[in-house]
């Protein structure tokens, strides 16, 4: 055993190490070659021609524009929700917390589709019910304020959760002693409660503008049929019209949209810099208010915001894919499921991209498991330096918006890899490999906090009695994290196969994702089959998240988002 397992540690010596490398190639080593050709095509002069590009400025300002007003509506949206849902006694919480998640699990293509089919002229849910604007009228979400406006309804429920985890820990003994002092609720809210959720606020902002930062999607969708083109969808357009000098242009393009990001998350650390939020006493979301008379508004209100965030959207989608074509009235003479039997059954592109997604989603959520699962063991059994520098290594490629990771891989394998003399660019497998760095963070989280629920009491003594590491990983730590390691293994599968920023530049003929296929069918005028398709992946997502709503109650806490 000596020589296997370190002296006086569970660990084996060579795990660690192994750790350390999976993270320098799935890392470090795409974030470097993305510096490298920024660095060179600052060399060779290649900054001046980007700068002098309108169409960088342009870009650049719509970017910044988009993404603080999305923020600003998501932020009104989620904090709302945060404290009508974990602090009142308005009923049904469970339900509308999970309805109130759901968005943030669609992918913004068929976000940004479902809201298109649901508003303007052409509607065919709006032409049913005689309520669509006149002929001519224009599209409204093709604006800044449309782009802006689904930022908002996307990324509301980052806000929420956010904020709702700082809600949780507020301390009850001091919300009753204000009560038993007299103070009204209002006031308690005011002076005790609104300050100490300032940090989730803040906190929930960032991660909003990050996210609407690096959105593809949604401007995709909204934004090039105006001509309102975003830093993500100028770089795709760049990929679209391949000249010598496109590495290096979007290198640069990229790391402008990294600085936009990291300066987002900058302004969230100087706001929360030099204020002390540390709260002592009893925590927990028992300090619950009383709504009174006041909950026959906001019930109300809450379902009547869903229904237009969820239930309109997805009607308006179901109604574009029972009509033969995008603008035809749905009638009960007009109703057809032949785009429904045309995506699954006849197009050879939506069954390949159904096979890509599902196939890349499975991949991607049992390599991670694997990887997680030793990777959670090593860093939740070290309480070091070098392991808290990994987990941050971890997080960053989650972090940065996907179009960035994109281009990291396509630097890194756009040539043959060296010796091997193997070109994986323009293969499934550059997809898969991203997938790996993107998701990394995503899997590790629930498996982390199993690992920090586990009592090593046991595994020390299987260990004393001789069992190796692979026999302990087998019959002890296995099964005790089996739940969340299940959990990890769909939100993966979840995220994954619903994801649209990093194959929109990888893809090719015959690795097309679903993602791509939507955005493809509806950029072609096919957008009855892109509505059936979409509703399609509504579907598959609900379902996924009610499996892990019935694994929720064998889940450590924080696992499941939409769950106390």
């Amino acid at each position: 055993m000596q020589g296997y397992v370190r002296a006086g540690s569970s660990q084996p010596a060579w795990l660690f190490p192994l750790i350390i490398l999976v993270v320098l190639i799935l890392s470090v080593l795409p974030l470097a070659r993305l510096a490298v050709a920024g660095i060179a095509a600052l060399a060779h002069g290649g900054v001046s021609a980007v700068l002098a590009d309108p169409a960088l400025w342009s870009a650049t300002y719509y970017t910044i524009v988009t993404a603080i007003l999305g923020t600003l509506i998501s932020l009104v949206i989620g904090c709302a929700f945060a404290f009508l849902l974990t602090l009142t006694d308005i009923r049904g919480k469970g339900l509308l917390s999970f309805l109130f998640v759901l968005p943030m699990m669609i992918p913004p293509q068929v976000t940004a589709l479902a809201w298109v089919q649901m508003s303007g002229p052409s509607s065919p849910l709006l032409k049913a019910l005689h309520i669509a604007p006149s002929l001519g009228s224009p599209q409204p979400l093709y604006s800044v304020g449309g782009i802006a406006l689904l930022y908002g309804v996307q990324h509301a429920p980052l806000v929420y959760l956010a904020l709702r985890s700082g809600l949780m820990a507020l301390p009850r003994d001091g919300v009753e002693a204000a009560r038993l002092s007299g103070a009204s609720s209002f006031r308690v809210f005011r002076n005790i409660i609104l300050p100490l959720s300032l940090p989730g606020v803040i906190a929930g902002a960032a991660i909003s503008f990050v996210s609407c930062t690096g959105n593809f999607g949604i401007p995709a969708i909204l934004g090039i049929p105006a001509s309102i083109y975003t830093l993500p969808t100028l770089i795709f357009s760049k990929f679209s019209a391949f000249t010598s000098r496109t590495f290096g242009e979007v290198a640069l393009l990229s790391a402008i949209i990294a600085i936009i990001a990291v300066a987002g998350l900058a302004v969230q650390d100087r706001a929360l810099r030099g204020r002390d939020y540390r709260v002592l006493g009893l925590s927990g979301a028992t300090a619950t208010f009383d709504l009174g008379g006041w909950k026959y508004l906001f019930a109300p209100l809450i379902w009547v915001i869903l229904f237009f965030m969820l239930a309109a959207p997805f009607f308006a989608l179901l109604a574009g894919a029972l009509v033969p074509a995008y603008g035809v009235p749905l009638t009960f003479k007009t109703i057809s499921f032949n785009a429904f039997h045309e995506v699954l059954f006849r197009q050879a592109v939506t069954r390949t991209a159904f096979v890509n997604s599902l196939s890349l989603a499975a991949g991607t959520a049992m390599c991670l498991l694997l990887v997680t699962v030793l990777s959670a063991y090593a860093l939740t059994r070290r309480r070091d330096a070098v392991s808290r520098a990994v987990s941050g290594l971890i997080e960053i490629p989650y972090s940065l918006p996907g179009i960035v990771i994109a281009v990291c891989f396509i630097l890194v394998f756009a040539a043959p890899l060296p010796v091997l003399n193997v070109t994986f660019y323009g293969t499934i497998w550059i997809i898969l490999i991203a997938y790996l760095s993107s998701f990394f963070a995503v899997s590790l989280k629930p498996v982390v906090s199993a690992f920090h629920q586990l009592d090593p009491a046991l595994e020390e003594a299987a260990r004393l009695s001789g069992a190796g590491f692979f026999r302990r990983l087998r019959d002890i730590i296995v099964p005790l994290i089996a739940p969340a390691a299940g959990a990890s293994v769909i939100l993966v599968f979840l995220i994954a196969c619903n994801e649209l920023t990093i194959s929109a530049l990888l893809w090719s003929a015959g690795t097309q994702t679903l993602g791509v296929a939507i955005y493809n069918l509806d950029d072609s005028g096919s957008s009855d089959l892109a509505s059936a398709l979409s509703v399609l992946i509504v579907v598959m997502v609900i379902v996924m998240m009610l499996l892990l709503e019935l694994l929720a109650r064998r889940l450590p806490k924080g696992v499941v988002p939409w769950r106390s």
